[in-house]
């Protein structure tokens, strides 16, 4: 009797479809935790719930049924206020997917709401990826796309029309269906399975690759529906403290590759705000200083600046939520996006602003890069040289304090020898001594109380601080004595990644410092007052062989190298990498084709060198014993193979009996198949079905036996 394989009967497969439909749907919520759209706690409970309702497929049974009835006009409900109450279209759709989702998860499905199912996780996972840039949405469309096929495979094995209308397969043992998926699992189903995965991923591939590119606006124009909260600290308003906060996140804000890594000092600044008012413990950027210095708002790809060294390019890639402020090395010549932006720069200030807070991350590459602590601005030197001081040069050097405040600031001024007459170099060196004796550093400082200014009551103690007090204090110290000065906020340091090859720059590494006017020169000299800084002009900014010493090879380094290639060869991947791309892949082509060439020419001469040997009875004996043992060894293989497969029938004491009991009882039915086809039918099901329980089976063996004994004795008598 020819074998049949085992297959799942309606329950079983219904019970793989729910377990499918849970995976799929804990797939899609997934990347709503990767959102800053609000609905983290939203997707905490739908993961749990369906979770839950996927481990125990009773539990949506008790749920009332006035419940369903309700449900969508709910959902509905809830998106329309939470649509009017947000304002933010995008975010609301969001979170009305993963109600979708939640409702789909936790209720019994039918074949379309499997569908659903699909279409609401990808939705989810193409906004996450989209919005996000992570490098996770490759892992997460893989595994969707694999559980996603798995569930239209069942799908289809069960057919139109064939759910289950009752709740028997409810009452699921994980156990025992798993045990009967691996019976009827084959390897021809694996590997055709993975082939057409792999031919997806490859067809994926290659689209990606030879389709052309479109600059798309604005990441397929969703971020005009989702808002963002950046840094307070990197905001054109700072209060002391807002810089400090971000010290505390060890997260990623900045990658940069670099160009010449010999240039790169030990100790960069990135700059990115520039804030020149001060008042009641607060600096901003005035308004007077907006007007003047920043150009209008435009939508541009590139934003040119003043220098023009002829450096090549360096690629920045600025995290979300960290500024519309961009972060930059000091003086360039041009600022180039990947697509349109809203932009406005400041040539004078080097300061480049986007009109809102990116939702993801910024790719923009840097030309004629100038790392110097030194600025020339011959816009405000004139200024500065003018008879009448100008309301710009004013705002510079204006001290808003109170008299006594005032008092306070030149006795400081006296104590640290910083005289007004010195050179700007000269009086920065000797002030930023007198602050490192007077102040440590510390993150979390007092601030004595009392009356006046809270900036002048901290310089006039003995208590440690943070950067933005050092930075604050020595610009009030400057404007007393008749400097100009400013603040800035940014980026000071970072580390190599020995792996992808690029600076990377962290949250921990915020930083604010001053910038102070120098007259003789015509320009702005970075002055980092904080213990440990490094200043323009006084001898601390060496470069590039001490960068090298902080290579960061650990395991961070490693996982963190994986995002810089997502960012290089994926997100970054325009018309030219395109180009660049084709053009290595060819190469690597043709170089392959050539290698395979080589590699067959040198294998056919050395066949003919093994042929045209003389064959003593000694090299034939050798080649024949070879020959035969490959030989024995196949067989032996095959017959192991065979008997493999062969195993899991013969292990089930069930599947032996009734095996045996099928040889007996086809050997007495000549002449009564019909008479004897019901008791072969129960047979074959406990040989080849499904795994029947102890008490049945005994059952069908007991007919059997007297099937036997009745016909053997009536065949013997005959």
């Amino acid at each position: 009797m020819a074998s049949r394989r085992p297959q799942l009967d309606a329950a079983e497969l219904q019970q793989v479809r729910w377990l499918l439909g849970g995976a799929l749907t804990l797939l899609g919520v997934w990347p709503a935790l990767l959102l800053d759209t609000g609905a983290e706690p939203l997707a905490v409970v739908t993961l749990l719930l369906v979770a839950a309702a996927t481990r125990w497929p009773t539990l949506p049974g008790r749920v009332p049924r006035l419940a369903h009835a309700f449900a969508f006009p709910v959902i509905v409900t809830w998106f329309v206020l939470d649509l009017l109450l947000t304002g933010e279209l995008l975010a609301a759709m969001v979170r009305l997917d993963l109600l979708l989702l939640l409702y789909r998860g936790v209720t019994y499905r039918q074949r379309r709401d499997d569908l659903q199912i699909v279409v609401l996780g990808l939705f989810v996972i193409v906004v996450g990826g989209v919005l996000s840039v992570s490098i996770a949405f490759a892992a997460q469309v893989l595994a969707f796309t694999a559980c996603a096929l798995a569930l239209l495979f069942v799908l289809t094995l069960s057919g139109p029309g064939r759910e289950d209308a009752g709740r028997a397969w409810t009452q699921v043992h994980w156990g025992r269906l798993a045990r009967r998926v691996g019976a009827v699992w084959h390897w021809r189903m694996a590997v055709w399975g993975g082939a057409l995965l792999a031919g997806l991923v490859v067809l994926a591939a290659g689209l990606f690759l030879v389709i052309p590119r479109f600059q798309l606006e604005n990441s397929l124009f969703l971020e005009r529906f989702i808002t963002k909260k950046a840094r307070t600290g990197f905001s054109d308003t700072i209060r002391f403290g807002d810089v400090t906060e971000i010290q505390e996140d060890n997260s990623a804000a900045l990658r940069v590759d670099v160009a010449n890594a010999q240039r790169l000092p030990a100790v960069p600044y990135w700059r990115m705000v520039v804030l020149d008012e001060y008042r009641d413990g607060t600096f901003r950027l005035s308004a007077l200083l907006r007007r003047a210095a920043f150009e209008r708002e435009r939508t541009r790809m590139a934003i040119d600046g003043p220098a023009t060294h002829g450096e090549a390019p360096w690629t920045f890639y600025l995290e979300a939520g960290v500024s519309r402020f961009l972060a930059l090395p000091g003086d360039f010549g041009r600022v180039q996006f990947r697509e349109p932006q809203n932009v406005r720069g400041s040539r004078e200030l080097r300061v480049v602003a986007l009109r809102d807070e990116p939702v993801t991350m910024t790719a923009y590459r840097v030309e004629d890069v100038n790392l110097a602590g030194w600025l020339p601005d011959e816009a405000f030197a004139q200024q500065w040289r003018a008879e009448r001081a100008t309301a710009l040069v004013r705002t510079m050097r204006q001290v808003q304090l109170s008299a006594a405040d005032q008092a306070a600031v030149q006795r400081a001024l006296i104590a640290s020898g910083a005289e007004a007459h010195l050179p700007v170099e000269e009086w920065s060196r000797r002030a930023c001594a007198w602050l490192a004796r007077e102040h440590a550093y510390s993150l979390r400082p007092t601030i004595p109380s009392g009356a006046g200014d809270p900036l002048v009551r901290w310089l006039a103690s003995k208590e440690g601080g943070h950067c933005e007090l050092f930075a604050g204090s020595l610009v009030v110290m400057a404007r007393e004595a008749g400097l100009a000065a400013r603040v800035i906020t940014g980026f000071k340091g970072g580390g190599w990644n020995g792996y992808s090859g690029n600076f990377t720059v962290r949250n921990a590494d915020a930083h604010a410092w001053c910038e102070v006017f120098d007259p003789a020169r015509g320009g702005w000299l970075r002055v980092d007052p904080t213990p440990g800084g490094t200043n323009a002009g006084l001898g601390t900014d060496a470069l590039g062989p001490v960068a090298a010493r902080r290579i960061d090879r650990s395991w961070a380094a490693r996982f963190d190298s994986l995002r810089v290639f997502w960012y290089r060869r994926i997100v970054s991947f325009d018309q030219t990498a395109q180009v660049e791309t084709l053009r290595a892949l060819k190469t690597r082509t043709q170089d392959a084709g050539r290698a395979l060439r080589a590699w067959l020419e040198n294998a056919g001469r050395t066949l003919r060198r093994w042929a045209s040997a003389p064959w003593t009875p000694g090299r034939a004996g050798r080649w024949i014993g070879g020959v035969v043992a490959l030989a024995t060894a196949g067989w032996a293989m095959r017959r192991g193979w065979r008997a493999w497969r062969r195993g899991s029938q013969r292990g089930n004491p069930v599947r032996q009996e009734a095996g045996r009991w099928l040889a007996r009882v086809g050997s007495i039915a000549g002449g009564r198949e019909e008479e004897m086809a019901p008791l072969i039918g129960e047979l074959q099901r406990l040989r080849f079905g499904p795994e029947a329980d102890g008490p049945e089976a005994e059952r069908t063996f007991k007919r059997a036996r007297q099937v036997w004994r009745r016909r053997g004795a009536r065949v013997n008598a005959a």
